[in-house]
């Protein structure tokens, strides 16, 4: 019906002649009655004359032919009537009325005329039917430039560009002369398929044919060239030498340089466009200058596009809002993003996208999750935003069960699907569901895709499967890109525990420069130097940073301070600090970290008093640090220790977990209030943790109360009966507090279960190298050396008053051989080492893997007596600093 009143309105053949025909449509009820006539449309429409014949008709005519009284009759065509039903057909999306046009047009043998082909060509691929156009283009008596244009043009846009440069060819070859829009058309279809050597090509023949100073020609032009990163020079060169620009020239020179990240030179050329008046700044270039804004974190710059879009009426504007929550969004403006959301007056899928991703990059999921489940209609790309958001914040399950969820909806699996699944599946870290997805990425067929598998690299080296990593690593193809996986194998090194595999790799990449690092290699490779305590290689590492701009990397810029304070530099960590362009939650965390690492309380809780006056948010990291804080001040601050963290629900919003108990109570028992943490265990709303029951255990191992600790191993042990740790922690309690019998117990019982304690490691870096001890270590090459100097330290340090503690010795063994197993820790053998190495007057530095055992503690006071040096060592408790017989922990670790 909606077709047939639409053509009654619209006729476009007219035949002067006779009178019009009576209208044949019904009127629907309620309608005004349908007209008995046609009149015509004013002004007078233009008309061409042609002779044809009619034969008899014995059927009802056709509303839109009249049959006159003689066979042969001139009949006039409505052009103007004819090309509205057209563009109406297309507007509306009716390709029947498009059909009904064609219909008539074969009746009246008109279908090889070019003048009514050639628009119905252009019709029927704007509505998507390109066999019509086929069939109308090859039933045209001689096509000319503009049938060939038109269907090149439709093809190219319809993702058939391969036939619209066959065509091109075809329209060259039977001798027809292109036009400005053949051209336009066909540097469409290159620009489509990134053909640039045809591109080139048609560039030479639009220069022989003088089309070069034709604005469409040339915005096509650099069009095709902003599509190449070596071709920018083309671009300025065309946009400079273009007689007459438009507002199309001017966001399409804009748009390529921004493309190549030359966002200097794009502000500059907006800048240009403004002073000149004859151009308008529309939507495109404030969504493109957007782009440049986000991609160099210019605020300011933004701010100001934002400000002249509103200036020009372009507030509502849906892609200019779009944009605009994308660079708020990387400037981490996170109430501007929610302030101009909740101002658009139309929104779209691409809105709602951008708002999950924006909400998941400033953690809030559940407002995340909230936009996607009220989404009236989803895509893949909606689905990928919440993915990687959830991996992005760490909820690995949640990305997983999303992930089930789109392939039972049937949607498109991109690369960038598979990616943010693989890298889920490395949150989780188990090795059980790795070997599953890796399966199903493999059947899939994306397997040899580069990030896909760099990814699945990195998940192995995640999830604990470093052999297949290795495997995977030493099988990449040489002709493919393979700085990814180098970056991925180091930082899976350092995740494994095994940072001298991860230096050495890296120093591999360097000596056969196959990679350059990036800033994520720079921030591993940085927190291995600090883990190992390799200083020389840290302060190079700073350097390459320094030179090659990824020192202003804001997680470069925290790992360096990190590194810093793992080294025992405090003096580089605090500069390192002080000289970051920027600082997040991070970086706090981390300086507050250092100072705890060397026991500086105090000093820790003088910068938590300076985030509390620029009004930094703090988030459970920093009251985990805090509250730590509090057990080494100078002088008992416990009722502060209390009150902040009462404060952390009443002013902070923030709810305490177990590792926050579990700083609660190391503080209370350091300070000898045991009874109060155990009381704050017992009364904990949730079911506390074993790390808080371990805190409370080391306390009554500091102030030696076996009658808490007796009741706290008992908890321990119910929870952990498999761990090793425990029995030890227990057995040390007892032999602190001089109850051997007991202690021995503990360790004949963990020996009857078979329980052994892992063996710890210590280590000094020397000339660019790790050398590593374990207990009674032969491995060492300079042994005989290392031996002979312990045993000349050992007879020094008895002289002095070093009395060997055996309670520190787990083997069941005579006293003489325990004091042989107790001689050779490995803490002594690297201290040794450190001491013959190392230049008289400089300081030894020593890491050690776990806490440090009472009786190498005690010798290493002494060995800083008889050797007069200073000795630093690392251990899981922070620094301990022997000098002159004293140590910084003031022997409580």
């Amino acid at each position: 019906m909606a077709s047939t009143v639409i053509q009654t309105e619209n006729p476009f053949f007219q035949f002067l002649s006779c009178k019009p025909p009576a209208a044949t449509t019904t009127a629907v009820a309620g309608d005004a009655a349908a007209p008995s006539s046609i009149s015509l449309p004013k002004p007078k429409p233009h008309h061409l004359t042609f002779s044809t014949a009619i034969t008899t008709q014995t059927q009802p005519p056709d509303p839109l032919v009249v049959s006159p009284s003689s066979n042969t009759k001139v009949i006039d065509v409505d052009v103007d009537s004819f090309f509205n039903s057209l563009r109406l057909s297309v507007q509306c999306g009716e390709v029947s009325l498009a059909k009904a046009m064609h219909a008539s047009l074969i009746k009246l043998l008109l279908e090889q005329d070019t003048r009514f082909g050639n628009p119905l060509i252009s019709a029927y691929l704007k509505l998507g039917h390109v066999s019509d156009a086929y069939k109308i283009f090859y039933g045209l008596s001689s096509p000319n430039v503009v049938s060939f244009t038109s269907l090149i043009s439709g093809l190219a846009k319809l993702g058939r560009e391969e036939e619209a440069i066959e065509l091109f060819f075809r329209m060259r070859s039977e001798g027809i002369v292109p036009n400005e829009h053949s051209f336009v058309a066909i540097l469409t279809a290159c620009i489509r398929v990134l053909e640039l050597e045809l591109g080139f090509q048609i560039h030479a023949l639009i220069v022989k044919m003088g089309c070069v100073d034709s604005v469409f020609v040339a915005n096509a032009l650099m069009g095709l060239y902003g599509k190449f990163s070596f071709c920018l020079d083309y671009v300025l060169k065309l946009f400079d030498e273009l007689p007459h620009k438009d507002t199309v020239s001017w966001n399409t020179v804009i748009s390529s340089v921004v493309n190549e990240f030359e966002y200097e030179k794009a502000f500059e050329l907006f800048h240009d466009m403004k002073r000149d008046n004859g151009f308008i700044v529309d939507y495109v270039t404030i969504s493109t200058l957007l782009t440049a804004c986000t991609g160099c974190f210019a605020l300011m710059e933004g701010r100001a596009v934002h400000a002249h879009a509103i200036r020009i009426g372009l507030e509502a504007n849906l892609s200019v809002n779009n944009a605009l929550i994308g660079f708020y969004t990387k400037c981490g403006r996170v109430k501007d993003v929610v302030a101009l959301f909740e101002r658009m007056p139309v929104m779209d899928i691409i809105t709602l996208t951008e708002m999950i991703i924006a909400y998941m990059e400033f953690g809030y999921v559940d407002l995340a999750v909230e936009i996607f489940d009220k989404m009236p209609e989803k895509n893949s790309f909606s689905y990928n935003a919440l993915l990687a958001g959830y991996c992005k914040n760490g909820k690995a399950m949640e990305a997983l069960g999303l992930f089930v969820k789109l392939l039972e909806e049937g949607l498109v699996l991109t690369e960038f699907t598979l990616t943010s699944v693989v890298n889920a599946c490395g949150l989780n870290m188990e090795a059980k569901l790795s070997e599953q997805i890796h399966g199903f990425v493999m059947k899939f067929g994306l397997g040899s895709n580069d990030c896909i598998e760099a990814a699945l690299l990195d998940m192995l080296t995640r999830c604990g499967r470093m052999a297949d990593a290795e495997k995977m690593f030493y099988q990449w193809p040489t002709d493919r890109d393979d700085s990814i996986i180098w970056t991925s194998m180091i930082c899976g090194y350092a995740r494994s525990g095994k940072p001298e595999r991860a230096i050495l790799l890296f120093h591999q990449s360097q000596s056969e420069a196959t990679v350059v690092p990036d800033e994520i290699a720079l921030t591993s490779v940085l927190g291995v130097c600090g883990t190992l305590g390799f200083h020389e290689m840290g302060k190079q590492i700073h350097s390459y940073a320094l030179k090659t701009g990824f020192s202003s990397d804001l997680g470069v810029a925290n790992s360096m301070v990190s590194m810093y304070f793992k080294c025992c530099n405090m003096s580089n960590a605090i500069k390192a600090f002080n000289k970051m362009p920027s600082h997040d939650i991070v970086s706090w965390n981390g300086l507050i970290a250092g100072h705890l690492l060397h026991r500086q309380g105090d000093e820790a809780l003088a910068v938590w008093s300076s985030m509390e006056k620029a009004s930094i948010k703090p988030d459970a990291i920093t009251f985990v640090l805090i509250i730590s804080a509090y057990r080494y001040t100078n002088s008992n601050l416990v009722d502060s220790c209390r009150k902040l963290f009462l404060s952390m629900k009443t002013i902070y919003n923030i709810e305490p977990t177990s590792e926050h108990y579990a700083s609660l109570v190391s503080v209370l028992g350091y300070w000898g209030f045991l009874e109060e943490a155990e009381e704050t265990i017992n009364n904990m709303p949730f079911q506390p943790k074993v790390s808080v029951w371990r805190a409370l255990l080391d306390s009554c191992r500091i102030r030696l109360n076996t009658t808490i600790g007796k009741r706290v191993a008992k908890h321990i042990l119910s929870m952990e009966p498999q761990d090793p740790a425990t029995y030890i922690l227990v057995s040390n309690l007892y032999s602190s507090s001089g109850r051997w019998h007991n202690s021995e117990l503990v360790r004949e019982d963990m020996r009857e279960k078979g329980f052994r304690k892992h063996p710890s490691r210590s280590w000094i870096i020397h000339q660019h190298k790790v050398h590593s001890f374990y207990v009674r270590d032969k491995s060492h090459p300079q042994e005989k050396d290392i031996y002979s100097g312990l045993e000349i330290l050992i007879l020094e340090c008895l002289k002095a008053g070093y009395v060997p503690d055996t309670s520190f010795v787990l083997h069941e063994v005579e006293e003489h051989q325990k004091k042989d197993f107790l001689f050779y820790h490995s803490a002594k053998l690297a201290a040794t080492y450190g001491l013959l190495t190392t230049p008289a007057g400089q300081p030894v530095r020593i890491v050690k893997s776990i806490l440090i055992c009472g009786d190498c503690h005690s010798f290493l006071k002494y060995v800083s007596v008889v050797t007069r040096r200073e000795i630093f060592l690392r251990d899981a408790s922070g620094f301990h600093h022997f000098l002159n017989g004293q140590c910084s922990c003031k022997d409580y670790w």
